[in-house]
């Protein structure tokens, strides 16, 4: 990571769902406590339309490459018989952003989010976030990852999408549209743009009912759209509420690694050779220390929350992560979306988000 990127160490942010069914209760939320990184809201309580998937992939239906079965399962027209000039139409358009700037913006903008399909999104680009008491370090947007949308979205024979080259290539490169297009409406305001993939699906990779999923094609798939947000000037990070297998997010060239630090820190230390190494290129480790689930939420204070970091960075410091990078480049975040929580407990983990960045902040564990 360059020198110009150190504004991220001991920074705060949120992962993006909210429980809110008003937009500007959500954003006054994320403005109390998150004013160093503020994200925009994922409001899936609103509708279909805001959810994990369809959020994402309204372009793909809008462009009849997938549709929508009863229930909201979401499958690719594979399977039609002019599936090929389906296909087709959509790479020409695809190759069509590589023609020239004005091409490029066109393209770009078939991939933004309906209106009704992100509210919390267009609402938080009407906020003058760079005029604010505190001005932000960055602001963030968030992608659903391509392996969790792959294993989700159904090809025209019920079988995951992911297992296709060719639907899972489509996914990829939607995704990686979409980020652009994230990239590009957030860049008004003058800030560096933090873009995490979310990719909770990571879990299934070494299971025995995944066994054919490859390392492989899920690094592959990741990385496309890292470049292609490197290539807006967005700074990169990943995402995953559970233990992976954390060797190929290290091994990826993301500048910023979220883990569920509060449930499942243990998941790290068996990578912890990985874990150093992607400190020492410069990456950020962000802490997800701050519970979603209701009732550890309600249980935890400030205090709890910051022994446990420094219980962690002498845990992962005694496996051969090196402390004084632990101590310095870090992020904090909640362990998740806070989308299942009520109203209530969200602010909680807001509230605790923040005042745990802020108590840090004093012990100075940056040094």
């Amino acid at each position: 990571m360059s020198p110009e990127k150190e504004f991220l160490y001991g920074s705060a942010t949120g992962i993006g769902s909210m429980p809110h069914q008003e937009i500007s209760a959500a954003l006054q939320l994320i403005k109390e406590n998150l004013l160093c990184g503020p994200h925009w809201p994922q409001l899936p309580r609103l509708g279909g339309e805001e959810g994990f998937a369809r959020q994402y992939l309204a372009p793909l239906i809008k462009l009849k490459i997938m549709g929508l079965k009863k229930g909201e399962a979401l499958f690719f027209y594979d399977m039609e018989e002019d599936w090929p000039e389906r296909e087709q139409a959509f790479y020409e358009l695809y190759l069509e952003a590589q023609e020239g700037a004005e091409n490029e913006e066109r393209v770009i903008e078939l991939f933004a989010f309906p209106r009704n399909g992100a509210r919390g999104f267009y609402s938080f680009l009407e906020e003058d976030w760079s005029s604010q008491i505190v001005k932000p370090l960055f602001i963030k947007g968030q992608v659903s990852g391509p392996l969790s949308l792959g294993l989700q979205v159904t090809s025209g024979d019920g079988k995951a999408s992911f297992y296709h080259n060719n639907l899972r290539d489509i996914l990829v490169k939607s995704l990686a549209l979409q980020a652009r297009f994230q990239i590009r409406a957030l860049k008004k305001f003058s800030l560096p743009v933090v873009i995490f993939l979310d990719e909770p699906a990571l879990l299934s990779f070494g299971q025995s009912a995944y066994a054919s999923l490859s390392a492989e094609d899920i690094s592959a798939s990741l990385e496309e759209i890292i470049l292609a947000i490197r290539e807006e000037g967005g700074i990169a990070g990943v995402h995953c509420c559970s233990g992976v297998d954390w060797s190929v997010l290290f091994n990826l060239p993301f500048d910023i690694v979220n883990f569920d630090a509060y449930a499942y820190f243990d998941s790290l230390l068996v990578y912890a050779e990985e874990a150093d190494s992607f400190l020492k290129r410069g990456g950020v480790l962000a802490w997800g220390l701050v519970p979603t689930s209701g009732t550890a939420v309600e249980s935890e204070e400030i205090a709890t929350l910051q022994e446990k970091f420094f219980h962690g960075i002498e845990r992962l410091s005694k496996r051969g992560v090196a402390a004084e990078l632990l101590r310095k480049q870090y992020m904090i975040t909640p362990s998740c979306g806070t989308a299942t929580l009520s109203e209530a407990q969200a602010e909680k983990v807001y509230r605790l988000t923040s005042g745990l960045r802020n108590a840090l902040e004093k012990q100075k564990p940056f040094g």
